[in-house]
C-alpha cells in the first residue's frame, strides 16, 4: 500500500506527562490561585456570597406649614394644614394645594348652562327636561334662557352661579408652599430574617429632628423634607409646577447588609418627576381636584367651590438585605445540618425539555432518538442519536415460553393436536384478529415500507415498522400472541391491578400498546423519551379492539395510542 495512503490510516491519542518539576509546579499553583483571588475578589465587591431577602414597608406622613393668600373680594386667607393638605390622594402619598380657582357665594337654583358644556337653544325645542350628561354642571329644566347678550343656553337646576372655564392664575396664589416641610415616617421589615427598622434613626434625638431638614451633604438620613427641595431634586422648579399641579415621586431605597462583621441598613433617598410636565403634549396636564366649603346666610346654604391645583408625593419603598451566615449554610459544604437546611428552605425547578421521540424499526438492532419535526414526516426526521437494543426481556421469555404453541402453529403440529384451552375458549378457539391486507401500490402512502400502513395527515404517525420495503410487522406469528391475545392481556392487566373492570376495549388498547412497547424498545428506552407505535401496528391494534365512537387518541405526552 502507497505511504500517502497509509497516513489515511493513522489514529492519533493525547498522553499526558506528569512532569516533576518544583518551577513547574509553582508557576501552575501561583496562577491558579491568582485566578482564585480574583474571584474572591469579584464574590466580595459584587456581595454574590451573600443570601437576598426583599423589604415589607409602611409609610406615614405628616405636612406642616402655613401660607397666606389675597382673593378678589374676599381679602386675606388663612391656609393651614387641614385646608391645603386635610385631602387624602391615596396609600403612601399626600396632596399639597398650590393654586386654585374658586366660585363664590353658589346656592341651589336654576341658572343658563355655561356655552363650553351646554347645549347652545334658539327655543324651548331645543332643550329637553330632565336632560344631563357627564360634563353638564346639572339638570335641564327645558327652558331656552340667555346666557349673555349674544347667546342662549338651557336652563340647568345646579349650584349657581355655575363655575366659569378659566386657565389657573399665574403665578400661583399659594407659591409660599415651597417653605413647608413634610415629616416622613417608614418602617420596613425583612421577614426572612426577622429584621425591623425605620428611617427616624436609634441615634436621631428629639432636639435633632426639630433643627434637622434633609440636605445630602449636611443631613442625609434626615427624614424631614423641605417641599422646594423635594421639587429640586427632582429637576423641577416649584414656581412652574405650582401653576397647574403635578406628581413627584419620592424613592426611599434600603440597601442593607446584616452581616455581623459589617452590618448596615441606612435608607437613601432619591426624587423624580412622575407625570407628563408639559401642557401642550397631553389633554390633561397637572393634578386638579374640586371641594367645597359650605356655610348658611339668612336661612340659605351656600359654598364656596375650589378647584384646586396642587403637588402629589407619592413615597416609593425599595430594599434588599443580605446575610452571609445564610449562604454559607446553603452552600452544603459546612455541616450535614446545613444540607438538611438547605433541602428544606430551597426548592429546585428544572426547565421544561424538549419532547424527545423514540422509534424501532424491525429491520434494525437499535432505537433511534429524534425530535419532532412540523415539515417532514415522522419516518423521514433524521435522528439525533442510536441506542443499542438491550436484553430486558426476562419477563417476555417465559411469557413467549407460555405461548410457544399458538405463537408456532408449525411446532403446535408437530406435537400432535392440543386440547383447547379454557383461555383460548375466550378467544373463539381461532386465532387472534385477522392480518391486515396489504394495500395497492397506487394508495399507500409513500412513507409506508410494508405496504400495511393506512394514510395519516398527522407527521407523527407516519411512521412504518420497517425501514426498508419488506414483510410487515404484524405478520410475525407472535405479534397477535404477544400483543393481541386478549386473555394474555387480562392477565397482565389483573397483576397490575387485581380488581380492574376488563370489559372495556379502551383497557385492553392501552395494555396491547403497552405490550408492544416493551417487546420492541425493552431497556432501551431513553429517559423523558416517548416511544412511538408504528402506524401499522396502531392500526391493528385498533381493529382487534375498536372503540365504540370510531375515536382514538394520536400522539400525546402521556400516551402513545
Amino acid at each position: 500500500m502507497p505511504c500517502s495512503l497509509l497516513n489515511f490510516c493513522e489514529y492519533e491519542t493525547h498522553k499526558l506527562v506528569k512532569i516533576k518539576s518544583v518551577k513547574l509546579g509553582s508557576m501552575k499553583w501561583m496562577s491558579n490561585g491568582i485566578i482564585l483571588m480574583f474571584i474572591c475578589i469579584m464574590l466580595f465587591w459584587n456581595k454574590e456570597y451573600q443570601a437576598y431577602d426583599l423589604v415589607i414597608s409602611s409609610v406615614t406622613t405628616k405636612v406642616k406649614g402655613v401660607g397666606l393668600t389675597n382673593m378678589p373680594e374676599v381679602g386675606d386667607v388663612v391656609w393651614d394644614v387641614v385646608d391645603h393638605s386635610g385631602l387624602s390622594q391615596g396609600k403612601n402619598s399626600f396632596f399639597v394645594v398650590t393654586n386654585f380657582i374658586a366660585t363664590k357665594q353658589q346656592k341651589q337654583g336654576k341658572c343658563p348652562e355655561t356655552p363650553q358644556t351646554g347645549r347652545p337653544c334658539r327655543s324651548e325645542k331645543d332643550c329637553e327636561k330632565g336632560y344631563w350628561d357627564q360634563h353638564s354642571h346639572g339638570v335641564q329644566t327645558g327652558v331656552c334662557v340667555k346666557f349673555d347678550v349674544t347667546r342662549k343656553t338651557c336652563e340647568v337646576a345646579a349650584w349657581c352661579p355655575i363655575e366659569k372655564r378659566t386657565p389657573p392664575p399665574r403665578p400661583a396664589l399659594l407659591a409660599s408652599a415651597e417653605n413647608f416641610t413634610v415629616l416622613i415616617k417608614n418602617n420596613i421589615r425583612f421577614p426572612a430574617f426577622n429584621y425591623i427598622r425605620r428611617n427616624i434613626l436609634p441615634e436621631m434625638t428629639d432636639t435633632y429632628l426639630k433643627k434637622c431638614i434633609f440636605n445630602r451633604r449636611s443631613h442625609p438620613y434626615c427624614p424631614i423634607f423641605r417641599l422646594g427641595d423635594i421639587v429640586t431634586e427632582a429637576k423641577e422648579k416649584f414656581t412652574e409646577i405650582a401653576v397647574e399641579g403635578g406628581v413627584i415621586g419620592v424613592q426611599i431605597n434600603w440597601d442593607c447588609d446584616l452581616n455581623r462583621f459589617s452590618q448596615r441598613c441606612l435608607p437613601g433617598y432619591s426624587f423624580r418627576r412622575l407625570d407628563e410636565k408639559e401642557s401642550n403634549r397631553t389633554l390633561y396636564p397637572g393634578l386638579n381636584f374640586r371641594f367645597a366649603r359650605y356655610y348658611t346666610e339668612n336661612g340659605i346654604e351656600y359654598r364656596t367651590l375650589y378647584k384646586a391645583f396642587g403637588i402629589r408625593f407619592d413615597v416609593m419603598v425599595f430594599g434588599k438585605t443580605t446575610v452571609f451566615l445564610d449562604w454559607l449554610i446553603g452552600s452544603r459544604c459546612y455541616s450535614r445540618e446545613a444540607r438538611k437546611y438547605s433541602e428544606r428552605k430551597f426548592e429546585s425547578v428544572q426547565d421544561q425539555q424538549e419532547c424527545l421521540l423514540c422509534i424501532s424499526f424491525v429491520d434494525e438492532d437499535k432505537v433511534r432518538l429524534l425530535k419532532r419535526s412540523k415539515k417532514k414526516s415522522l419516518q423521514a426526521v433524521k435522528p439525533i442519536s442510536f441506542h443499542p437494543r438491550k436484553d430486558d426481556s426476562t419477563c417476555f421469555r417465559a411469557l413467549v415460553s407460555a405461548l410457544q404453541p399458538a405463537a408456532r402453529p408449525d411446532l403446535a403440529a408437530q406435537n400432535g393436536p392440543a386440547e383447547p384451552k379454557a383461555e383460548d375458549e375466550g378467544d373463539g378457539g381461532q386465532s387472534v384478529g385477522t392480518p391486515l391486507v396489504e394495500l395497492p401500490q397506487d394508495s399507500r402512502p409513500p412513507w409506508c415500507q410494508c405496504g400495511c400502513c393506512p394514510p395519516s395527515c398527522q407527521l407523527e404517525e407516519q411512521l412504518c415498522c420497517r425501514r426498508e420495503p419488506g414483510r410487515c410487522l404484524t405478520s410475525s406469528p407472535l405479534f397477535p400472541a404477544l400483543v393481541l391475545r386478549r386473555s394474555t392481556l387480562e392477565t397482565l392487566l389483573l397483576y397490575q391491578s387485581p380488581l380492574a373492570e376488563l370489559h372495556e376495549e379502551a383497557h385492553l388498547r392501552r395494555g396491547a400498546c403497552a405490550q408492544f412497547i416493551g417487546w420492541r424498545f425493552g431497556g432501551a428506552l431513553p429517559q423523558d423519551a416517548m416511544p412511538v407505535m408504528p402506524r401499522c401496528c396502531v392500526a391493528r391494534v385498533r381493529a382487534e379492539f375498536p372503540s365504540p365512537d370510531g375515536r382514538y387518541e394520536g400522539l400525546t405526552l402521556s400516551r402513545p395510542l
